[in-house]
């Protein structure tokens, strides 16, 4: 593997770490608590927060070699990845226009 390949693969990498983190911000959202500050400050937002971060060092690393131009075909699969995880572990439908939307974005990767 070259040095770009590499980067592309941490780049899709930081995509998936930030998808999660969006799957467990939902999954907080989704409970109720006794206090505003404890709605934030409870251990599945923090680490959410962390894994974000840990996205965005990720990204900057990966930027350096990765073209400017390559950065939102690859972003775009945050959309797939959120859509599936959310089927998965939220039990969210996966309507037709989902689908169609999925379908949309992997063709327009493909065509890049």
């Amino acid at each position: 593997m070259n040095r770009l390949e590499i980067s592309v693969c941490i780049l899709l990498f930081s995509v998936f770490i930030s998808s999660v983190s969006q799957i467990l911000l939902k999954k907080a959202a989704n409970r109720t608590y006794e206090s505003p500050l404890k709605e934030y400050l409870n251990p599945l937002v923090i680490f959410a927060y962390g894994m974000f971060f840990c996205s965005v060092i990720l990204t900057m690393l990966a930027l350096k070699k990765v073209p400017l131009s390559m950065q939102p075909i690859l972003e775009s699969t945050g959309y797939i990845f959120v859509a599936v995880m959310g089927y998965i572990f939220l039990k969210e439908r996966l309507s037709k226009r989902k689908l169609v939307g999925i379908a949309l974005i992997l063709a327009g990767i493909i065509v890049f």
